[in-house]
């Protein structure tokens, strides 16, 4: 360095000449305003140009010079006053980076076949009646599963969860209490299955759906021991050693053989009533729910909405509860005989104070309009029966 050489600061932006020098270690710079700045030799450094904030910098002019970097710190490290080499440290300390290891799935003898469960447990077991209760993914194979859970009103579907789960591990969905079961009447899964990072036979994409009755939440013997949690569950079947047990769609083999079967069913149940069957009004006694009676060549199909015949207790279950689901064996007859035009269902509600038929009534008004309906005979059914003619 000499009197007149361009030199930049090392420690702040900006710059000036060298105007001359105090002792070996203190130079003049003279800005260009004139004044000259008293700065250590080593704070300094000598520029190619007159634009002192981009300036290339000779590190040759000053032993053991390290050129200066880019100032690398972000806004927050900045506003937090940490200087750009604590910042640079921290960045590059290896506990700080983002793991991208995987450990290798473990599998197990038999868990190639696919098995997966849809659990609900209890919160508090004991108190049954009154507890909330959550649902799990259970995937018992040693596969991946992509899956989407959906439930549905009417025709409509909702998802509820849907991600990956891990093989031969469970998955918490969600929490949810009584006062929601009504959405899960109608409950539909999903999934594709598969596995990383190595070769593996390829699984058909699984679709199931089934019925969640909300009145085995009220009973304490619905949840069993299981292997995959440390308190009793209600277990449903998605997929059990690859075989789909409740599909969303049948091929035609299979419907086929559904056809024949519920053919079979029907002309059993046929011989079985014109052999067996008496009426069962007299003396309080009720007809079982479902139950054909023959009139004639037409098959009149009566259906007892009493509590205690499609209920086996009403413990810890509200007035609401019951009507809810009285209304749901309503609902859920008119939806299986509902291709049979013509068929007369008789649905018994009794008289009492009138809630369950008023009930049934709007829902023949609103949701069953071209269904036509009318007191049942008063001779057979009393004043407490209505039937509906499927059309």
């Amino acid at each position: 360095m000499k009197i007149g050489d361009k030199v930049r600061f090392l420690s702040e932006t900006g710059g000036g000449k060298i105007a001359g020098f105090q002792g070996k270690n203190i130079v003049l710079v003279e800005d260009e305003d004139g004044f000259q700045i008293p700065t250590p030799i080593n704070e300094v450094v000598v520029a190619d140009t007159d634009d002192y904030n981009i300036a290339k910098v000779h590190t040759s002019a000053v032993p053991n010079m390290v050129p200066v970097r880019d100032d690398q710190r972000s806004i927050k490290s900045k506003l937090k006053g940490e200087d750009a080499d604590t910042v640079l440290e921290k960045e590059d300390d290896p506990a700080d980076q983002e793991i991208t290891f995987r450990k290798p799935a473990e599998e197990r003898k038999g868990g190639n076949q696919l098995s997966a469960y849809l659990a609900f447990v209890p919160v508090d077991i004991k108190n049954v009646t009154n507890t909330r209760f959550e649902t799990y993914f259970v995937n018992d194979s040693n596969y991946y599963l992509q899956y989407a859970y959906m439930t549905a009103e009417s025709n409509n579907w909702t998802i509820r969860a849907h991600g990956e789960v891990g093989p031969n591990t469970k998955l918490f969905i969600e929490e949810f209490g009584r006062e929601d079961l009504n959405q899960l009447g109608h409950v539909a899964v999903q999934m594709i299955a598969y596995k990383l990072d190595k070769s593996f036979m390829l699984k058909p994409v699984v679709e199931a759906q089934f019925r969640i009755d909300p009145v085995k939440f009220y009973k304490l013997h619905t949840f069993q021991a299981n292997d995959f949690f440390e308190s009793p569950a209600l277990l449903y079947t998605i997929v059990e050693n690859d075989k789909v047990v409740r599909p969303l769609v049948l091929n035609a083999d299979q419907l086929k053989a559904e056809m024949y079967h519920h053919v079979e069913t029907d002309k059993d149940r046929t011989v079985r009533q014109d052999t067996s069957y008496q009426p069962r009004y007299d003396k309080g006694k009720r007809h079982h729910p479902l139950l054909p009676r023959h009139k004639g060549d037409d098959e009149v199909v009566v259906v007892d909405l009493h509590a205690g015949e499609i209920l086996e207790t009403t413990a810890g279950m509200s007035a609401g509860d019951i009507l809810n689901y009285q209304l749901k064996v309503f609902r859920d007859t008119l939806a299986d005989y509902g291709g049979n035009k013509g068929q007369r269902i008789i649905f018994i509600h009794g008289k009492g104070e009138g809630v369950l038929r008023h009930a049934i009534i709007h829902e023949l008004n609103y949701k069953y309009k071209s269904y036509p309906y009318q007191d049942a005979s008063f001779q057979e059914y009393g004043y407490g029966a209505t039937q509906v003619t499927i059309k």
